[in-house]
Order: C-alpha cells, then sequence, then structure tokens
C-alpha cells in the first residue's frame, strides 16, 4: 500500500496550485511600488489600488519600497513567493537600469511574469520663461551655441525625466546637462523657480505653471497633442523628428506565478480600470489606459530594452 500512498500524496501536491489559484484571491494582496510617495508610479498604484480591491473582493494594499532609481523595491518584488499575493507596479527604468547598472539584482526578461501594460503618460519639455527658445528647434540652437551651458531637471538618475533628456541629447546632437533631483516634485520646482532651465514633466504636474505663465511648454513627449493642453505641439513637430517618450506602467509578477492567477490578475485589473470613476481620476493625472495582455507586456519590454540600450551606450549613461 505504499505506493497508493505516495500516488496520493504526489496527487494531493499536485493539485494544489490549481486550487490556490482556483480560489484566488483569499487574502490582502501586496503591491510593491518602488518609488516614493507621490511620483507618477505611486499616482498609479494609490489610484488603481481602491478599484481592484473592488474588483477582487480583497484589499489591494500599496507599499512604497523606494530606493535606487526602483531597483530595491524591484529587487524584492523577484525574490517574492510567486502566489499573486505579491505583485510590482513599475516603469521605465524597470527595463533601462539593467542597462545602466552593472550590477541588478533581477534579469528583467526571465524573473517576471508580465501581467498587464496598465497606463502610459507622456512629458511636457517645458523651460523657465527666462529662456530664449519657444520652440524645440530654438532651444536646440540655443544648445548648440552655447555648449553645456543649459541644463535640465531630472528627477533622479535613471528615471523617466534623466531618460527624456537623454534622448533630446541624443538625437539633437545637443548637452545639456542634468541636474539630479530626489523626485519629480523637487525637480519641477527646481525649474518653476529658474534654478534650472529646462524640465521634463508629466503632465498633471506640469499644466497648471504653464497655464499661469511659470513655465513655458515647447513640446510633448508623445506623437501625438496632450487634450490638457492641445495647442502644444509634439517634439517631433516642433524642431525633432523621431523623437517619442511615453513612460508605460506594468503590472508584473513573480517568475513562476500560475497562469491562472496571471489571467485572473490581467482581468481585474482591467475590470477596475473600466470603472467611471477610475478613468476619470486616470485622465484627470494625464494617465492613459492601456490595459494590454500579458503577452503584450512582455514584448513591450523585450521592445523597449532593445531601443534604449542604444541610447544609454551612446549617451554614457552608467551609474558605476
Amino acid at each position: 500500500m505504499r505506493w497508493a500512498g505516495a500516488l496520493l500524496c504526489a496527487w494531493v501536491a499536485a493539485s494544489m496550485p490549481v486550487a490556490s489559484a482556483q480560489k484566488f484571491p483569499d487574502r490582502p494582496i501586496r503591491l510593491i511600488s518602488p518609488f516614493p510617495p507621490g511620483g507618477t508610479v505611486d499616482v498609479n498604484a494609490r489610484l488603481l489600488a481602491p478599484a481592484v480591491s473592488k474588483a477582487l473582493g480583497q484589499n489591494v494594499v500599496v507599499d512604497n519600497r523606494a530606493g535606487a532609481s526602483g531597483i530595491i523595491g524591484t529587487a524584492e518584488a523577484a525574490r517574492a513567493r510567486p502566489d499573486g499575493y505579491t505583485l510590482l507596479i513599475n516603469t521605465t527604468p524597470m527595463v533601462t537600469n539593467t542597462l545602466m547598472y552593472r550590477k541588478v539584482p533581477y534579469n528583467v526578461l526571465a524573473d517576471f511574469e508580465p501581467i498587464s501594460i496598465l497606463t502610459t503618460t507622456p512629458s511636457f519639455l517645458s523651460v523657465h520663461p527666462s529662456v530664449p527658445a519657444r520652440s524645440v528647434r530654438e532651444l536646440l540652437q540655443l544648445a548648440k551655441s552655447r555648449p553645456g551651458a543649459l541644463n535640465y531637471a531630472s528627477a533622479g538618475f535613471g528615471t523617466n525625466p534623466h531618460i527624456s533628456g537623454e534622448l533630446l541629447n541624443y538625437l539633437g546632437k545637443v548637452n545639456l546637462v542634468a541636474v539630479q533631483f530626489k523626485g519629480g516634485g523637487p525637480a519641477l520646482v527646481a525649474a518653476i523657480s529658474g534654478e534650472v532651465g529646462v524640465a521634463f514633466s508629466g503632465v498633471a504636474g506640469a499644466v497648471g505653471f504653464v497655464q499661469s505663465g511659470r513655465l513655458r511648454a515647447l513640446g510633448v513627449t508623445s506623437l501625438k497633442p496632450v487634450a490638457a493642453l492641445p495647442g502644444v505641439p509634439t517634439i517631433a513637430e516642433s524642431g525633432l523628428p523621431g523623437y517619442e517618450f511615453v513612460a508605460w506602467f506594468v503590472l508584473a509578477a513573480p517568475k513562476g506565478t500560475p497562469r491562472e492567477i496571471i489571467a485572473t490578475l490581467n482581468e481585474q485589473f482591467k475590470r477596475a480600470m473600466g470603472f467611471p470613476e477610475t478613468i476619470k481620476r486616470l485622465a484627470a493625472d494625464g494617465l492613459d489606459v492601456v490595459g494590454s495582455t500579458p503577452e503584450q507586456a512582455a514584448a513591450t519590454m523585450a521592445s523597449e530594452l532593445k531601443k534604449w540600450a542604444v541610447v544609454i551606450k551612446e549617451r554614457g549613461m552608467r551609474a558605476d
């Protein structure tokens, strides 16, 4: 009868992941945001958490694990138990960090199960009113006439504003100097005060200051204008063909999370993003709903890794 007992144990063990997936979730879910409160990743997380809690019938708790341009929290998510109860929300630096740092404690393509590209958002390229440029073309001409004299505010090494600025340098063949701040808030304040001349800022953060005249928007980083400021052209239209940077926000789970759980999370996050109040709040913060499939999310991350490898190498964007 020993063989019968062994078979029974094997059957029970094999059945456990399926049973677990079928009753998922039966307790709160932890959503790691690897950046400080107030940034766009955190805004995404905190806007979506209540809606997803409603959709799933379990609380989704946002846990900020900031540090090292998102590496600390991302690594913690990679090490988590692959049971669907620890998730990660992240953005472009999840990919680009692996290109800028020599030692990153995870493989961005091998250590995660992408669930969905949740949202995207462009940024505004703005200047302080004291900067004598009224278009991207004029800004590039100014930068070329005064090499190294113009600077731009970055929210930290490897962040979306930093990547946006270095893409401008790469395509425009100029050298605006990145001034690193600890977050998007301080970077925006520095641009408003004139401490730095140029800034790449999120839509929600920049609109009010552009409308009040404290910043002058020269272009939007996407390939289409933004509804909040429809008169602002794209950077590509305003003097730099080929320029495009749209930050994406991905939901991911540790590698090995059961496919049934991935499918449930994909379905319920998309459902939550369809709630009218969620759509309204996301739009108010300049976020466009995507809600991709897991396969599309994986393809986006692989494509972005390839794209940014060229820019990062050419601009010498190494942290160590």
